[in-house]
C-alpha cells in the first residue's frame, strides 16, 4: 500500500477516510505500497497425526485430521478470503499455509497425485471471479509432503497427502509505472524439527520425518520506489528452531541496504501476551532489536490486535483470538499510514458460520520515503 500526496495533512485526511482502505490511491501521484499477511489455514490441527504411536492409531488420526479438512471448507472459506483482498487491494499478499491436499484410491505403492483441494488455485478462481488480478510470484514448498492413509467410510484405505507452500502474491492488473515486482526469490531454512515415530516407519525403515519451512521475497517498486517484501512462516513447536530461522531471515533475504518489509506468521507472541509454549519466543523481539517496526504498535499504540487463534473446527461462536503473532515489519525508509485486521469479526464468518481461518490476517498501507 502505497500513497503520498502534495501535503502530509492531505495525505492524513484522505487515507485515515471512513469505510475506505483505498479510495485515495488513484488521486495520488505515488501511492503507497499495500500489503496483506495471511494464515489461511490447513483445515485441521495435525497434531493427532504426529503423535500416532503405530499404524492403527496414525489411520485414526489422518482420518479424523481429514474430515476436520472437509468440514472447515476451503472453497467456502475462498469466498471470504478472497473478499477481504478484493475490498483492499493490496500490491502484494503473503500466503501461509497455501496448501494442496492429494489422494491416491486405494492407498497403495506411489505418491498420491489427485487434486482433492489446492488452496492457491481456489484462492486465485475467487480473486479473478471479482476481477481481481493476482499471480504467485515467488512460492517455496515447506513442510514435510506428508501422506498416510485415511479409514474410507464404505470400508477401505486411501492415502491423503499433504504438501503445504508459502506464497507471495502480486497484482498484475497496474502499469509498470505504477508497481512492478522483480527479483523475486525463494528458500528453506537449514535449521528445521525432525520428528521420528515408529508410526511412520522410523526408524527401522525410513529417516526422520523433516518439517522444513521457508520464505518467499521480490522487490516490489511503487512510483520508482523499491523494497524487498519478505513473508514468511516460522516454526512454533521448537523455540529454538524458531529463533534459528529468525537468524537466517536476517542473515539472507532481510541483509539488504533496500528498505525491507516482513510479512508473516512468526509464531512468536508480542510481549508475551497470550502465549504459548511454541509462540513464547523471542524472535519478535529479536527482529525489533535488528533495526524492525512493527506496522501495528506505530498506528495502533495499545491496541492489541490478536490474530490467533480459533478452534480448529472454525465453529467457535465467540472470537478466541488470545495473541498477537502475523506481523507486517519493516526497516528502512518506511512509514506505517494505517493498519488494521481482517477475519477477525463476526461479520466475516462464511454463510455457514466458519471463520474464513484460525487466524487473523494483518494489513498495511506503507509510505515508501
Amino acid at each position: 500500500m502505497m500513497r503520498r500526496f502534495l501535503t502530509s495533512a492531505l495525505c492524513t485526511v484522505l487515507l485515515l477516510a471512513p469505510g475506505s482502505f483505498t479510495a485515495a490511491s488513484a488521486a495520488e501521484p505515488s501511492a503507497p505500497l499495500r500489503v496483506l499477511t495471511r494464515n489461511l489455514y490447513l483445515g485441521a490441527d495435525l497434531a493427532p497425526v504426529l503423535a500416532a504411536t503405530s499404524q492403527e492409531t496414525l489411520v485414526q488420526a489422518v482420518t479424523t485430521v481429514y474430515a476436520n479438512v472437509q468440514a472447515t471448507d476451503f472453497p467456502e472459506r475462498a469466498e471470504a478470503l478472497a473478499d477481504e483482498i478484493a475490498d483492499s487491494d493490496p500490491h502484494l499478499v503473503g500466503l501461509q499455509e497455501a496448501v494442496l491436499w492429494l489422494s491416491q484410491t486405494p492407498a497403495g505403492p506411489g505418491r498420491a497425485t489427485h487434486v482433492e483441494y489446492d488452496f492457491l488455485q481456489i484462492l486465485l478462481d475467487e480473486l479473478a471471479s471479482r476481477g481481481k488480478h493476482y499471480e504467485a510470484v515467488a512460492s517455496v514448498t515447506v513442510g514435510s509432503d506428508f501422506e498416510a492413509p485415511r479409514a474410507l467410510p464404505g470400508g477401505g484405505l486411501q492415502d491423503i497427502r499433504l504438501t503445504d507452500r508459502d506464497v507471495l502474491l502480486a497484482r498484475t492488473d497496474l502499469p509498470a509505472r505504477a508497481f512492478s515486482v522483480d527479483n523475486a526469490q525463494s528458500g528453506v531454512f537449514q535449521n528445521h524439527v525432525e520428528i521420528c515415530r515408529p508410526a511412520f516407519g522410523c526408524p527401522d525403515v525410513t529417516a526422520p520425518l523433516r518439517i522444513r519451512r521457508g520464505w518467499v521475497a521480490a522487490d516490489a517498486t511503487v512510483r520508482g520506489r523499491t523494497a524487498r517484501v519478505v513473508s514468511t512462516h516460522l516454526e512454533p513447536s521448537s523455540p529454538a528452531v524458531q529463533e534459528a530461522q529468525a537468524g537466517e531471515l536476517l542473515a539472507g533475504p532481510l541483509d539488504t541496504k533496500l528498505p525491507t518489509v516482513l510479512l508473516g506468521d512468526l509464531n512468536s507472541a508480542a510481549g508475551g501476551v497470550g502465549a504459548t509454549p511454541g509462540t513464547n519466543t523471542q524472535t519478535y523481539n529479536r527482529l525489533l532489536a535488528a533495526g524492525f517496526t512493527d506496522a501495528w504498535t506505530a498506528t495502533r499504540g495499545r491496541d492489541p490486535g490478536f490474530t490467533c487463534c480459533q478452534a480448529a473446527n472454525l465453529r467457535n461462536a465467540a472470537s478466541s483470538l488470545t495473541q498477537r503473532i502475523d506481523y507486517v515489519l519493516f526497516r528502512g525508509k518506511v512509514t506505517a499510514l494505517k493498519t488494521d485486521r481482517v477475519g477477525a469479526e463476526q461479520a466475516d464468518r462464511t454463510p455457514s458460520g466458519l471463520w474464513p481461518s484460525d487466524h487473523a490476517g494483518v494489513r498495511s498501507v506503507l509510505k515508501l520515503r
